[in-house]
């Protein structure tokens, strides 16, 4: 099976890529900067997700695309529509066109980020509610993904991550943090799972302080074991006028267009 990362060079990817070999698996990383060589047998592609062509080349004989590449927090609408926006319409194209039958979309929680806490779980597939312009990107990855299965047949599973770190770093990420190995396991369970259709689920750890659904991630076969809990006497206060939404302070009007 091979696999092709985009974003190979970027900090999710680097977190899991020691996770993911195995002996049956070939890993693809493509990114606009070089990806290094660590030694692992990776093929390694440096190219943009912005460019059709590049990215039809790059799927060349490839069993399913995790789509990680992109601008990672908030930025002017002009970089966020070509990166973010565009760039995903390019990996979904390419990979339609290259035949390629599965795509794990990176979303993000901030797609849902003004989504109040009101005491409830936070169910898989909240209706969006994008904090920033970097969380409208990925709602429109998510459509992407719907329109790319319901027409061309693309089985595609989106996975609106908390926050991914090698460790929680603030206390807002006791309750959304992904740890690296969590990660690895959920991409492996979206990569793995027969026929998923088109999903919106969850990327998180079993953390004692969480309030968001695994219950979608789990019908996939994920089954998280860690939990940021550890880590709650070292990590430092979120901003608190903030905690009453799920994207925390993407939710500030500092990040005001």
């Amino acid at each position: 099976m091979r696999i092709l990362v985009t974003g190979g060079a970027g900090g999710i990817a680097t977190l899991v890529r020691p996770l993911l070999s195995r002996p049956e698996w070939t890993l693809r990383l493509l990114d606009v900067a070089g990806v290094p060589d660590t030694g692992d047998g990776a093929e390694r592609v440096r190219a943009s997700v912005t460019d059709l062509d590049a990215m039809v080349d790059a799927c060349a004989d490839v069993d399913a695309v995790v789509h990680l590449g992109g601008l990672a927090s908030e930025r002017p609408w002009p970089e966020i529509l070509e990166t973010n926006i565009h760039g995903t319409y390019v990996v979904f194209e390419a990979a339609r066109r290259a035949g390629v039958p599965r795509v794990v979309f990176a979303s993000s929680n901030h797609a849902v980020g003004f989504h109040p806490r009101d005491g409830s779980e936070a169910p898989d597939g909240l209706f969006p509610r994008p904090d920033t312009f970097y969380g409208v990107s990925k709602v429109a990855g998510e459509a992407l993904g719907s329109l790319y299965h319901d027409r061309y047949g693309l089985d595609v599973v989106c996975l609106r991550i908390g926050g991914c770190f090698a460790e929680p770093l603030e206390s807002r990420m006791l309750e959304n943090w992904l740890s690296p190995g969590d990660a690895a396991r959920l991409l492996v369970a979206a990569l793995t799972t027969p026929s998923p259709g088109f999903r919106v689920v969850w990327g998180i750890s079993a953390n004692t302080r969480r309030w968001w659904s695994l219950d979608g991630a789990r019908a996939l076969g994920y089954e998280p074991r860690d939990d940021a809990e550890p880590y709650a006497k070292a990590v430092p206060p979120s901003d608190p006028r903030f905690e009453r939404f799920l994207g925390g302070d993407f939710c500030s009007p500092e990040l005001d267009a």
